[in-house]
């Protein structure tokens, strides 16, 4: 699933593609919205709300897509050949006489309005890469489950958007905290929730989720997807489990001697 970062980009990328620009092709690939024509209306503009896309249009519309495990935004030129997958995955597609964005394999699209946001993503905790972060909230959000795994606190969206498995085990490594440690034996918890945000603002326009400050492809995290590879610290071998309730799909990753 794409974390906080990689959805601001496609953020920018449609936004930088569509906004301030009339739809000449509109098409949205579900039962509930199949009739709806946006044709000719302009983008306002595109922005990402933890994992969630919000695309506004004028009139009071909004456009809201969530791409979790499967899902992606690509955009083309008016003369590229489209190779997301075969047309039958295709829900979304938003043109201009330029540009045109088509949503792959999308399991959430939905046409609301835009005053009625709040009930798309009213749920969610602050955003670390929005206008909206408040460390504050988010760590008093995080305190109300004391005994909550690490891992799972963080990754829980409704405490702060935007951590994936990737950050949520990274974090904990350079916490030195086992992922399943109860939230409230967390040493300086407020550091962590410093770090995720630095974290998340420094490769929110870079690919590849980097956590060492090294870009190198093999060198980019601490633990995650690392079984069985010396810990970069240490040098003890990346231990890999499962955490959460059934049917803990979870997956962790963490230094047996790091994170006691």
């Amino acid at each position: 699933m794409p974390e906080g970062d990689s959805v601001f980009r496609t953020a920018r990328m449609l936004h930088s593609a569509l906004a301030g620009q009339r739809l000449t092709t509109a098409d949205l690939r579900v039962p509930a919205h199949a009739t709806a024509d946006l044709t000719g209306r302009q983008v306002l503009e595109v922005l990402p709300r933890g994992k969630h896309l919000l695309a506004r249009f004028e009139g009071g519309l909004t456009l809201h897509t969530h791409q979790r495990m499967d899902g992606r935004w690509s955009t083309y030129g008016s003369s590229e050949r489209w190779d997301g997958g075969p047309s039958w995955q295709i829900r979304a597609v938003l043109g201009n006489a330029g540009h045109t964005a088509v949503g792959y394999r999308l399991p959430v699209v939905e046409l609301l309005r835009t005053e009625d946001e709040q009930r798309a993503v009213g749920h969610l905790g602050p955003d670390l890469l929005g206008p909206d972060w408040d460390a504050a909230e988010a760590l008093e959000r995080l305190s109300k489950d004391p005994g909550r795994p690490l891992v799972l606190a963080l990754l829980d969206q409704r405490n702060l958007a935007g951590i994936g498995n990737v950050y949520a085990n990274e974090l904990c490594f350079l916490a030195g905290a086992a992922p399943w440690t109860p939230y409230a034996e967390v040493a300086r918890p407020e550091r962590t929730v410093a770090l995720a945000r630095r974290l998340l603002w420094l490769n929110r326009l870079r690919p590849g989720h980097t956590t060492t400050g090294d870009t190198r492809s093999d060198r980019r995290n601490w633990v995650y997807g690392r079984t069985g590879q010396p810990c970069r610290r240490c040098g003890t071998r990346i231990a890999r489990s499962t955490a959460g309730d059934p049917p803990q799909d979870r997956v962790a990753f963490w230094c047996p001697r790091c994170q006691p």
